[in-house]
Protein backbone atom coordinates (compact mmCIF):
# COMPACT_ATOMS: atom_id res chain seq x y z
CA UNK A 1 0.00 0.00 0.00
CA UNK A 2 0.81 2.94 -0.85
CA UNK A 3 1.80 6.29 2.01
CA UNK A 4 -1.02 8.03 0.50
CA UNK A 5 -2.92 5.18 0.54
CA UNK A 6 -2.29 4.09 4.40
CA UNK A 7 -3.23 7.87 5.41
CA UNK A 8 -6.56 7.79 3.88
CA UNK A 9 -7.23 4.58 5.07
CA UNK A 10 -6.54 5.83 8.65
CA UNK A 11 -8.43 8.60 7.73
CA UNK A 12 -11.54 6.69 6.53
CA UNK A 13 -11.29 4.09 9.63
CA UNK A 14 -11.51 7.11 12.05
CA UNK A 15 -14.30 8.91 9.90
CA UNK A 16 -16.29 5.73 10.64
CA UNK A 17 -15.72 5.68 14.28
CA UNK A 18 -16.10 9.51 15.40
CA UNK A 19 -17.71 12.69 14.16
CA UNK A 20 -15.56 15.45 12.05
CA UNK A 21 -13.83 16.94 14.04
CA UNK A 22 -15.39 20.59 13.81
CA UNK A 23 -18.41 18.67 15.29
CA UNK A 24 -16.07 17.50 18.24
CA UNK A 25 -15.30 20.72 19.02
CA UNK A 26 -18.60 22.24 19.14
CA UNK A 27 -19.43 19.18 21.38
CA UNK A 28 -16.81 20.24 23.44
CA UNK A 29 -18.08 24.18 23.75
CA UNK A 30 -14.75 25.18 22.30
CA UNK A 31 -14.66 27.44 19.44
CA UNK A 32 -11.28 28.16 17.41
CA UNK A 33 -10.32 31.64 17.45
CA UNK A 34 -9.32 33.87 14.78
CA UNK A 35 -5.81 34.66 13.14
CA UNK A 36 -3.65 36.09 16.31
CA UNK A 37 -3.55 40.01 16.86
CA UNK A 38 -0.18 41.15 17.35
CA UNK A 39 0.92 43.65 20.07
CA UNK A 40 0.78 46.94 18.51
CA UNK A 41 4.19 47.48 15.81
CA UNK A 42 4.53 44.15 15.95
CA UNK A 43 5.08 42.27 12.24
CA UNK A 44 4.71 38.91 11.74
CA UNK A 45 6.17 38.08 8.05
CA UNK A 46 5.82 34.18 7.85
CA UNK A 47 2.99 31.81 7.63
CA UNK A 48 1.75 30.47 10.44
CA UNK A 49 1.00 27.18 8.56
CA UNK A 50 2.88 26.41 4.87
CA UNK A 51 1.61 23.28 2.59
CA UNK A 52 4.28 21.59 1.20
CA UNK A 53 2.88 18.54 -0.61
CA UNK A 54 1.03 15.98 1.93
CA UNK A 55 2.38 18.10 4.82
CA UNK A 56 1.43 21.40 7.00
CA UNK A 57 4.50 22.66 8.75
CA UNK A 58 3.01 24.76 11.63
CA UNK A 59 4.72 27.68 12.82
CA UNK A 60 5.04 28.31 16.68
CA UNK A 61 1.27 29.29 17.95
CA UNK A 62 0.99 30.84 21.61
CA UNK A 63 -2.30 30.56 23.57
CA UNK A 64 -5.34 32.81 22.33
CA UNK A 65 -8.59 34.19 23.68
CA UNK A 66 -11.47 33.10 21.28
CA UNK A 67 -11.20 37.19 20.37
CA UNK A 68 -7.47 36.51 18.87
CA UNK A 69 -5.93 38.30 21.53
CA UNK A 70 -2.89 36.29 23.55
CA UNK A 71 -4.25 34.76 26.81
CA UNK A 72 -3.36 35.49 30.32
CA UNK A 73 -1.74 34.75 32.01
CA UNK A 74 1.82 35.53 30.90
CA UNK A 75 5.43 34.66 32.37
CA UNK A 76 7.03 31.92 33.30
CA UNK A 77 6.24 28.49 34.60
CA UNK A 78 7.58 27.52 37.91
CA UNK A 79 7.19 31.31 38.75
CA UNK A 80 3.75 33.24 37.46
CA UNK A 81 2.39 30.67 35.73
CA UNK A 82 0.80 27.09 37.17
CA UNK A 83 1.52 23.57 36.00
CA UNK A 84 -1.88 23.98 35.67
CA UNK A 85 -2.36 27.32 34.22
CA UNK A 86 0.37 25.75 31.73
CA UNK A 87 -1.70 22.97 30.91
CA UNK A 88 -4.88 25.34 30.09
CA UNK A 89 -2.22 27.53 28.04
CA UNK A 90 -1.10 24.48 26.08
CA UNK A 91 -4.99 23.53 24.95
CA UNK A 92 -5.88 26.99 23.90
CA UNK A 93 -2.44 26.58 21.75
CA UNK A 94 -4.19 23.44 20.41
CA UNK A 95 -7.18 25.65 19.31
CA UNK A 96 -5.12 28.21 17.96
CA UNK A 97 -3.28 25.51 16.24
CA UNK A 98 -6.52 24.24 15.23
CA UNK A 99 -7.48 27.50 13.98
CA UNK A 100 -4.85 28.50 11.54
CA UNK A 101 -4.93 24.53 10.23
CA UNK A 102 -8.77 25.39 9.91
CA UNK A 103 -7.52 28.80 7.83
CA UNK A 104 -4.95 26.54 5.66
CA UNK A 105 -7.07 23.24 4.82
CA UNK A 106 -10.33 24.78 4.93
CA UNK A 107 -11.52 21.32 6.48
CA UNK A 108 -9.90 19.76 9.89
CA UNK A 109 -10.90 16.33 8.64
CA UNK A 110 -8.00 16.70 5.82
CA UNK A 111 -5.39 15.96 8.68
CA UNK A 112 -4.42 12.25 8.08
CA UNK A 113 -1.69 12.06 10.88
CA UNK A 114 -0.02 14.06 13.52
CA UNK A 115 3.44 13.85 13.12
CA UNK A 116 5.78 15.91 15.48
CA UNK A 117 4.65 18.47 17.77
CA UNK A 118 7.53 20.69 19.60
CA UNK A 119 6.44 22.03 22.99
CA UNK A 120 7.98 25.07 24.29
CA UNK A 121 7.79 26.26 28.42
CA UNK A 122 8.90 29.49 29.32
CA UNK A 123 10.66 27.80 32.71
CA UNK A 124 11.88 29.89 35.50
CA UNK A 125 15.28 28.29 37.00
CA UNK A 126 14.62 24.84 38.41
CA UNK A 127 11.26 24.16 36.53
CA UNK A 128 11.03 20.39 34.95
CA UNK A 129 7.43 20.07 34.54
CA UNK A 130 7.31 21.27 30.88
CA UNK A 131 5.73 17.38 29.47
CA UNK A 132 3.28 17.97 31.94
CA UNK A 133 2.19 21.44 31.03
CA UNK A 134 2.26 20.34 27.14
CA UNK A 135 0.12 17.76 28.00
CA UNK A 136 -2.65 20.04 27.88
CA UNK A 137 -2.11 20.07 24.36
CA UNK A 138 -1.46 16.14 23.49
CA UNK A 139 -4.47 15.55 25.60
CA UNK A 140 -6.79 17.67 23.53
CA UNK A 141 -5.14 16.26 19.67
CA UNK A 142 -5.92 12.73 21.26
CA UNK A 143 -9.33 13.32 22.20
CA UNK A 144 -10.35 14.98 19.18
CA UNK A 145 -8.99 13.11 16.51
CA UNK A 146 -8.42 10.07 18.24
CA UNK A 147 -5.37 7.18 19.06
CA UNK A 148 -4.41 6.49 15.26
CA UNK A 149 -4.67 9.91 13.46
CA UNK A 150 -4.04 12.19 16.77
CA UNK A 151 -0.86 9.88 17.72
CA UNK A 152 1.90 12.42 17.26
CA UNK A 153 6.09 12.40 18.54
CA UNK A 154 6.72 14.89 20.86
CA UNK A 155 9.23 17.07 22.66
CA UNK A 156 8.98 19.28 25.83
CA UNK A 157 11.30 21.82 26.67
CA UNK A 158 12.03 24.77 28.91
CA UNK A 159 12.88 27.38 27.74
CA UNK A 160 14.52 31.03 29.09
CA UNK A 161 12.16 33.14 26.74
CA UNK A 162 9.21 33.18 24.96
CA UNK A 163 8.09 36.03 22.43
CA UNK A 164 5.37 38.57 24.09
CA UNK A 165 6.01 36.57 27.83
CA UNK A 166 3.43 33.68 26.72
CA UNK A 167 4.05 30.55 28.64
CA UNK A 168 3.82 28.34 26.00
CA UNK A 169 4.62 27.98 22.29
CA UNK A 170 4.23 24.77 20.11
CA UNK A 171 5.12 24.02 16.68
CA UNK A 172 4.61 20.67 14.45
CA UNK A 173 3.90 19.09 11.36
CA UNK A 174 1.61 17.10 10.16
CA UNK A 175 0.32 14.53 7.29
CA UNK A 176 -2.61 15.97 4.65
CA UNK A 177 -5.17 14.22 2.78
CA UNK A 178 -5.24 15.91 -0.58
Amino acid sequence: MAPGQIATSKRALYDADMANIESRLAALGLVLPPPLQPPPGVVLPFQFVRLIGRRALISGHGPQNADGSLAQPLGKLGREVSVEQGYVAARLTALSILGSLQRALGDLDRVASWGRIFGMVNSAPGFQQQPSVINGFSDLILELYGPEVGAHARSAVGLAELPFNIPVEIEGEVEIVA
